[in-house]
């Protein structure tokens, strides 16, 4: 488990997290907010306007106030300052109502909240991959929902209850559907040939904010890249896999269910693109895009 460092709550610092957030306030009661992972290095947050932009847009999708852009941007750099490496959690609730019910009175004022937490050294991504396996839990598909960062994270919960080895770094979810997704905690491409191909997140799932970087990435350099459709039989013909999350960047899969799956060139070549690139943002100071 990761240490938690400290807590913003409406950009004021919070000593008692236990006495902090309402127990009427309807992320609580609904999961009805959304949050971003921040991976911060150096001091700095990484891709902080792609964070911010994918919660401005679940705000909008939600009817949440978004709120004062800066104002976001500024707490999360507070976190981030003065350590080499952390992981700043930031939450967006509808908020506190009165009223016992899902509907929302229109009077409730969004609440922000700001963790920082100490660098997990789960994220550091293994050069010779890792395993995972196929979760037995299927989601449920809702386009509404697709795409957003919303707080209900209960599949992902009972997906991540499936193993306790720690050799096994994620899960592969399906849909109902059968359509392969996502991970428990990231997203999945596939190698066949040179194309790379990762499931549409348009049904359900967490369209990632590495998954955006690493699309565009490939694409610039001239690598076929598809969004698709994706499903079991897609997945046992890859040639290569990847994990992508905002804290790990890329992942090579190693394993799949105990058979072995080639770290091979493209996701090599991938991971080197990736890493110029969050290089060259480092060098231009760090939170853009």
């Amino acid at each position: 488990m990761e240490e938690l460092q400290r807590i913003l709550i409406d950009g004021q610092p919070v000593e008692q997290p236990s006495a902090a957030v309402s127990v009427l306030d309807r992320g609580l009661h609904y999961g009805d907010g959304l949050f971003e992972t921040i991976a911060c290095e150096g001091g700095r947050p990484r891709l902080l306007e792609r964070h911010l932009q994918r919660l401005a847009s679940g705000c909008e999708r939600l009817g949440l106030v978004f709120g004062d852009r800066a104002d976001l941007a500024r707490e999360v750099r507070e976190l981030a300052t003065s350590t080499p490496r952390a992981v700043v959690k930031l939450l967006l609730t509808r908020g506190v109502s009165i009223a016992r019910g899902y509907a929302p009175a229109g009077s409730e004022r969004t609440l922000r909240i700001a963790l920082r937490y100490a660098w997990p050294r789960a994220a550091d991504p293994e050069q010779g991959g890792q395993g995972v396996r196929r979760a037995t839990l299927r989601l449920g598909e809702n386009p509404a929902l697709a795409g957003i960062k919303h707080c209900n994270r209960l599949e992902q919960v009972l997906a991540r209850r499936e193993w306790s080895d720690p050799g096994i770094a994620d899960a592969l979810l399906f849909s109902s559907s059968g359509a392969l997704v996502s991970g428990t905690m990231s997203n999945v491409f596939l190698v066949r040939g040179s194309k790379v191909l990762t499931p549409c997140i348009d049904r359900c799932g967490v369209a990632g904010i590495m998954r955006g970087l690493v699309l565009e990435i490939a694409a610039g350099a001239g690598i076929s890249v598809e969004e698709r459709r994706l499903d079991a039989a897609d997945l046992a013909a890859a040639e290569e896999l990847f994990l992508t999350n905002a804290l790990s960047g890329i992942r090579p899969v190693r394993e799949l269910d105990g058979t072995g799956v080639a770290v091979g060139s493209v996701t090599r070549r991938l991971q080197a693109l990736l890493a110029a690139h969050l290089a060259a943002e480092e060098r231009r100071g760090g939170g853009g895009a």
